[in-house]
C-alpha cells in the first residue's frame, strides 16, 4: 500500500520547488502538473486507507467480549483469595496454562498490551488483532516499537516452541535426452523459544488505591505495559542471550558496506535483503539521533531533503530503545515479521501491602515469561552509522 506520509513529504518538497520556480513559468507550470498527480495519489491512497479499514472484522469470540469488561484495578484490590466475576475466569484459566505456579494474580498479555500480531509461517507482516480496553479506559496503542513495525506474536504458550526453517532446498538442472536427473534433497532447521522471566515492579500511594477505579485503572495499564514493553523492546534490538533473549544486533554481523552517504547506506541494507529473496513487509528502525540527523540532511541547493528520498520510500521509525554503539547509531532495516515474540500464559502480579506498610501504599511486582527470536537472520541488515 502506498505511504501517505511519504507521498507528503513528496508535495512538500515539490511546493518548495514551486515556490523557488516563481519566475519560470516553463518550470512553474512543470512542477505544478507534479503537485497535482500527488494530489491525485494521496486522494486515492487516502481512500484506500479508508475502504481497508471499514473492512468487515472477523466475528468477536466471547473471550475478546469479555476482555471488554476485564477490570485490572478490581483485580488488584481483591487480589487472589478474594478475586471474583470474569477476573477469576481469567485468572483460574491461564493458571491451569502456567509454566510455573502463579505467585499472584495472571492478567492476559492482552489486557496489558492491547494490540498484538498474530503468528503467520509466510513472509508477511501479520495481523493486528485489537483488544478493546475497557469502557471506561481508552484502547492502548502497540507499546512495543518492535510489534509496531510488523514484529509476530504468538501467545498462550505452554511449552519450549521449535520453528522450523527452510535452510536449502531443492534444484533443477538441464539433462540430456533421456539422461537421469540430479537429485537434491531440501534441508531444515529450527529457530527455538524458550522461556525468559522479565520483571517490573510499581508502586502505588495509597491515596491511588482510594482514588475512583477509571484513574486506578489508567495508571495500572499504562505503567505495566511500559515497564514490560520496554524491556521486551531492549532485549529484541539489542539483548545478550544471556538472561534475556539475543536482539539483532547480537545475533548478526554488522554489514559491511563503505558507503558512507545515508541514502547509500539505506540502499545498500534494502539490497542485501533483495540479495537473499528476502520479502514481507519491511522497514528501517533507528535511535531518535539518527533520525534528527536525517532531517537537517540538504540538497546543493539548500533544500532539505525528504527522509522519504533518503530511505527510498521505505518506512521509518525511531525508538530510544536502539542504544548507541561505539558512539554510533545503529541503522536496522528488515522485514519484521521473522522477528518472532513468544508470550507463556498471562502477567503475573503480585501485590505487596507489606513492604511499605508504614506508608499505607501498595508495590506490585510483575512477571512476564517471555523470549524473542530470529527466524531467517537474514531477513536483517544494520549498520552503524557515525
Amino acid at each position: 500500500m502506498t505511504n501517505i506520509a511519504h507521498l507528503q513529504e513528496k508535495r512538500a518538497a515539490k511546493l518548495e520547488e514551486l515556490r523557488s520556480a516563481q519566475n519560470d513559468d516553463a518550470r512553474f507550470t512543470a512542477v505544478e502538473k507534479e503537485i497535482a498527480s500527488i494530489d491525485g495519489e494521496i486522494r486515492r491512497a487516502q481512500k484506500l486507507d479508508a475502504l481497508d479499514k471499514a473492512a468487515v472484522a472477523p466475528a468477536d469470540t466471547s473471550k475478546d467480549r469479555e476482555l471488554r469488561n476485564y477490570s485490572l484495578a478490581k483485580a488488584v484490590r481483591e487480589g487472589v483469595d478474594k478475586l471474583s466475576g470474569l477476573e477469576r475466569e481469567m485468572h483460574d484459566e491461564l493458571a491451569r496454562e502456567a509454566r510455573n505456579a502463579p505467585q499472584g494474580i495472571i492478567v492476559p498479555t492482552s489486557v496489558i498490551f492491547g494490540e498484538q500480531r498474530a503468528m503467520l509461517t509466510t513472509g508477511s507482516a501479520g495481523n493486528t488483532v485489537a483488544t478493546s480496553m475497557g469502557a471506561l479506559v481508552d484502547r492502548l496503542k502497540p507499546v512495543l516499537k518492535v510489534q509496531g513495525m510488523g514484529a509476530s506474536v504468538i501467545s498462550g504458550l505452554s511449552g519450549n516452541l521449535d520453528l522450523p526453517k527452510l535452510t536449502s532446498g531443492p534444484t533443477s538442472s538441464w539433462v540430456a535426452e533421456d539422461g537421469s536427473s540430479t537429485a537434491s534433497d531440501a534441508t531444515f532447521d529450527k529457530v527455538s523459544l524458550k522461556p525468559k522471566t522479565v520483571t517490573g515492579e510499581m508502586y502505588l500511594s495509597r491515596r491511588l488505591t482510594l482514588q475512583n477505579g477509571v484513574a486506578l485503572e489508567s495508571v495500572l495499564r499504562n505503567d505495566l505495559a511500559y515497564v514490560l514493553a520496554q524491556a521486551l523492546d531492549k532485549a529484541a534490538i539489542n539483548g545478550t542471550g544471556v538472561n534475556d533473549p539475543e536482539g539483532i544486533l547480537t545475533a548478526i554481523a554488522e554489514h559491511a558496506t563503505a558507503a558512507t552517504a545515508l541514502s547509500d547506506i539505506a540502499a545498500d541494507l534494502i539490497a542485501a535483503l533483495e540479495i537473499d529473496d528476502i520479502t514481507g513487509s519491511t522497514g528501517f528502525l533507528t535511535n531518535p539521533s539518527l533520525l534528527a540527523a536525517v532531517r537537517k540532511v540538504k540538497d546543493t541547493t539548500g533544500r532539505v531533503i525528504p527522509a522519504s528520498e533518503i530511505f527510498h520510500g521505505e518506512r521509518v521509525e525511531s525508538s530510544n530503545n536502539i542504544p548507541a554503539v561505539t558512539a554510533k547509531n545503529p541503522l536496522i532495516f528488515g522485514a519484521w515479521s521473522n522477528l518472532v515474540i513468544g508470550y507463556w500464559s498471562g502477567v503475573d502480579i503480585l501485590a505487596n501491602p507489606y513492604s511499605d506498610a508504614s506508608k499505607g501504599g501498595l508495590r506490585l511486582h510483575a512477571f512476564l515469561d517471555a523470549d524473542i527470536a530470529i527466524r531467517h537472520e537474514e531477513a536483517f541488515a544494520y549498520k552503524l552509522v557515525a
